[in-house]
């Protein structure tokens, strides 16, 4: 937006002019103002009159062109990391585009994987850009974090100035992050060359996770005095590396209720809000929401449909019980059972020993995550239980009740959860527009 000059507008333009070009700048073509001087007069004074004094009038001249420059050399960065993303996305297209496997069918089904068929357990990189595209980004996201150290040592001086750069640095990556994996999951299936590019990969997320984790520190700025249960996860892209993790396994259980809360209009289907793997069942128990068919329960591979209508963006309260004696399940929705049915995995205890994540399917044991399958929204009070809850218990939960259990195996905590890849923790806000 164009700053409002000063009223001696024609008198600084002509001081411009005739101000030495120690830094070349175009003004166009120069045309030559004559003003009548007396012989004893005194030149300076005489161009200043009407706009205030010639100090003043030079200062601001100074000013104004500094201004110029920032904007000027502000302008050049803008269009040079413009040109370098673009020449990246186009280096990436064409180079998929060249390694892409003879006879290899484009885009193909995103449903659910059958047990033991053989898939990348990198999830999407077949379709990652080549090797030598992958290190420009990783330096480029290098550069990025330099700048983010830089931002954080300034907020000791300028409180008002970080938050504006640290405002265009979120957005910056964000519009980064978005382009290249908008443009990489459209492209052909490539070749696949695990030695390299999975190490490219790594390091990658590994800048990812921990420029998304400062940023989020420099947000919440000194850490506050909130409850720790008081958070939630947000997943705002269709990945194979946002996630979060539990610390704890579960233990053998012959009954459960999973309760949360969730948030989500992604489509078609939100995905995975949760995942749990042993050695040798990636599907031991697996609530999934994919392509266009309704939300799934999988226990020991075993499926039951849930009557959940929660993909309208606002945040629906839901939980799950089971018992392995015939395999009875309840569904509840916002405090009220909206479904039961019985036969699923009947008379199988959930093993101990295994992964439970938040935000992805896995197809081996802590990974194979497939980006078709990733969650996409936020989840907050993820807790289990080995024991089924009552209706009155469900219902205090979805009310946000102070007499609200926790989960006796698994309780929110954000000690109890690790996040990667760049999923974001947040302050959880649901609760208190109930109350």
């Amino acid at each position: 937006m164009a700053a409002a000059l000063p009223a001696g507008l024609p008198l600084l333009l002509l001081l411009l002019l005739l101000a030495p070009r120690g830094r070349a700048q175009s003004f166009g073509q120069t045309r030559f103002v004559c003003t009548s001087v007396p012989l004893d007069g005194d030149v300076c004074a005489a161009t200043a009159q009407g706009a205030g004094s010639a100090e003043e009038l030079k200062s601001t001249v100074l000013q104004l062109r500094e201004t110029v420059l920032q904007q000027k050399e502000t302008i050049m960065n803008q269009k040079e990391t413009i040109r370098e993303l673009t020449a990246k996305l186009g280096r990436c297209e064409s180079q998929s585009v060249l390694d892409a496997l003879p006879g290899e069918p484009k885009g193909g089904g995103a449903g659910r994987r059958q047990p033991g068929f053989a898939k990348n357990t990198m999830g999407d990189l077949s379709r990652a850009p080549a090797a030598e595209t992958l290190s420009q980004l990783g330096q480029t996201l290098q550069s990025l974090k330099t700048r983010l150290e830089n931002l954080e040592f300034s907020r000791m001086n300028s409180s008002g100035q970080t938050t504006n750069l640290k405002d265009i640095l979120q957005n910056k990556i964000d519009d980064l992050e978005k382009q290249v994996l908008s443009r990489v999951n459209s492209l052909e299936e490539g070749k696949f060359n695990p030695k390299n590019e999975s190490e490219e990969r790594g390091k990658i997320e590994s800048t990812l996770t921990s420029l998304h984790q400062r940023i989020s520190d420099l947000e919440k700025g000194q850490k506050d005095n909130r409850p720790p249960d008081r958070f939630q996860l947000t997943f705002p892209l269709r990945t194979n590396y946002m996630y979060a993790k539990v610390k704890k396994s579960l233990p053998e259980m012959y009954a459960f209720s999973v309760c949360m809360w969730i948030k989500s209009s992604a489509s078609p289907g939100m995905g995975t809000p949760f995942s749990y793997a042993v050695p040798g069942q990636a599907n031991e128990l697996v609530l999934i929401e994919w392509g266009n068919n309704p939300m799934e329960i999988l226990i020991n591979d075993k499926v039951a449909k849930l009557p959940f209508v929660i993909n309208d963006g606002k945040w629906h309260h839901i939980c799950v019980t089971w018992t392995t004696r015939d395999g009875v399940w309840e569904a509840y929705q916002d405090g009220t059972q909206t479904g039961s049915g019985e036969n699923l995995a009947p008379y199988h205890p959930i093993k101990p020993q295994g992964v439970l994540v938040l935000g992805q399917e896995q197809d081996t044991l802590g990974g194979g995550f497939d980006a078709t399958q990733a969650f996409v929204g936020e989840l907050a009070h993820f807790n289990v239980w080995d024991r089924k809850l009552s209706p009155g218990e469900v219902y205090g939960l979805a009310t946000c009740s102070s007499k609200a259990l926790s989960g006796n195996v698994i309780a929110w905590a954000e000690a109890n959860i690790d996040i990667y890849g760049g999923a974001t923790k947040w302050t959880f806000e649901a609760c208190r527009q109930l109350n």
